[in-house]
């Protein structure tokens, strides 16, 4: 009878696991316009989790850059899963993440902590292990805050990446908008383009109060065009544009309305990078009527996490380095709580008892829930950056 090598006893590689390491995989964008996504989120990911033990195996991470592109995020994943992974964090965008989850729940491989709130990584499934709020949490805020100072159903509009996590941002919209409780005319635009792109259809024919652009692109004029075409036949005027876009893009964006003196505020998910979009905004002179949601503690924070990210990442701390810092350390607690041999089983089987403080931020993955986080906060564009802003000033910039 042949013996079993040391390695193949205690462990087994094809789950990236061996008796001294424990391999992680990580799709990111490292280069190209989202690269500043990619290498934050990478830092908080290392910063957390590089070369840390668990049960005596040291904790190694593999990273691979994909340029935000779905096909090179689809092979990547196949080379990470041939060559053994435990399972795949942090992964970067919608798009991308809409390739990868097929393959790994084909393969029983875990995805944690993705840097998206799409409805995809919503799904009740057991592989699928979200930190962030959602993006529809995201725009519900907006929706409502946006309502509530007194911006008419019809006033609500939206400028999305044309791919899947545009598509996330619209269903958003109009999810906000059915818990508004509006009127079936105000939802049907948005159902028919939701139903004419889901068909695979690339234009858009119908009048709707929704502007394209292309992924990895810097055009705005046409989706701008959009927008103004549904206000001019409808009489309507956008006072709230939704935004589901990249930094780069949205600025550019946010550039050409305040050059035509539009009176519209516009808001950015989380996704878009807020130093970035700051960054821009400034380059261009635009001041304000610009909001972004965030799903992590402000960065001027006392809460033990946010200092021990802001004292371990350094130059790289900000919002985007903050979520992968706070992912690496929720993934290293559920590791570290297992109390027998680490696979997958064990693994999936402590996550689903996971209830912590992590830092004074509260992890809950009982009860069936794929997502340990429901914060939103909103910041507005200010002369001083993005901040947060009291009720009676953020009723100030609808005004």
């Amino acid at each position: 009878m042949v013996g079993l090598t040391a390695c193949q006893s205690l462990s087994d590689p094809k789950e990236g696991i061996t008796h001294q390491i424990i391999r992680l995989g990580s799709i990111l964008a490292l280069e190209g316009q989202e690269e500043i996504l990619g290498n934050r989120m990478k830092s908080g990911l290392k910063a957390a989790l590089d070369d840390q033990l668990v049960q005596a195996k040291k904790i190694k991470l593999i990273f691979e850059n994909d340029y935000y592109e779905p096909s090179v995020a689809h092979q990547k994943t196949q080379q990470l899963i041939k060559s053994g992974i435990f399972l795949m964090i942090g992964n970067v965008g919608t798009p991308t993440a809409k390739q990868t989850l097929p393959i790994l729940k084909e393969n029983n491989i875990p995805a944690i902590g993705f840097y998206t709130g799409s409805e995809l990584l919503r799904s009740q499934s057991e592989l699928i292990i979200n930190y962030r709020a959602s993006y529809a949490q995201e725009i519900e805020t907006v929706v409502k805050m946006a309502l509530n100072f007194g911006v008419k159903p019809s006033e609500i509009c939206a400028y999305v990446q044309d791919d899947s996590y545009g598509m996330s941002g619209l269903k958003g919209v109009r999810n906000a908008l059915v818990k508004a409780q509006v009127e079936e005319n105000i939802l049907r635009p948005y159902d028919q383009v939701l139903e004419y792109k889901e068909k695979g259809n690339e234009d858009n024919p119908f009048l709707n109060p929704v502007g394209f652009y292309p992924r990895n692109t810097p055009y705005v004029k046409e989706g701008y065009n959009s927008l103004k075409k549904w206000e001019k036949n409808t009489g309507i005027n956008c006072r709230l544009v939704v935004t589901a876009g990249t930094s780069t893009n949205i600025a550019r964006f946010i550039k050409l309305a305040q050059e035509k003196r539009e009176d519209w505020v516009i808001s950015s998910l989380s996704f878009a990078h807020a130093e970035e979009l700051q960054f821009d905004l400034e380059e261009y002179g635009i001041k304000d009527k610009v909001i972004i949601t965030e799903v992590v503690p402000s960065l001027d924070s006392n809460l033990p996490i946010v200092q021990e990210a802001k004292y371990q990442l350094k130059n790289d701390f900000d919002r985007v380095s903050l979520e992968g810092y706070i992912v690496g350390k929720m993934t290293l607690k559920i590791l570290r709580a297992i109390p027998g041999k680490i696979n997958r089983e064990s693994f999936l089987k402590q996550v689903a008892i996971s209830k912590f403080d992590l830092g004074g931020i509260a992890i809950d993955l009982t009860q069936g829930r794929t997502q340990s986080s429901d914060l939103v906060s909103i910041t507005v564009l200010t002369s001083q950056g993005f901040k947060h802003l009291k009720p009676d000033k953020l009723r100030d910039i609808f005004q």
